[in-house]
């Protein structure tokens, strides 16, 4: 089980990703209790799990919904996750 740290950008971006359609909220919830539980390698195919180049290199990504995206950061020593960004394909990149 990994500990989830979301960082300032992911808190902020959560809450616009809110006010744009609440009916987002129960997805990410979802999406984060599989990402608590098993990382990276425990999540479904269908988000389509990988890691990231360019600016965001090492850092994972998935694809809540086909374009609600969701970054992170995984410490598989420690079981942690930081949660870096979160939102369209056009928020992001």
């Amino acid at each position: 089980m990994f500990t989830l740290k979301a960082t300032n950008q992911f808190k902020k971006d959560a809450k616009k990703i809110i006010k744009r359609a609440s009916k987002n909220f129960d997805l990410i919830e979802r999406f984060l209790e599989e990402l608590k539980v098993g990382g990276a390698i425990g999540l479904e195919k269908k988000y389509l799990p990988h890691k990231l180049t360019g600016n965001y290199k090492g850092n994972w990504e998935a694809h809540i919904k086909p374009d609600l995206l969701i970054i992170w950061f995984e410490i598989t020593e420690e079981n942690e996750i930081i949660l870096i960004r979160l939102g369209t394909h056009s928020d992001l990149f």
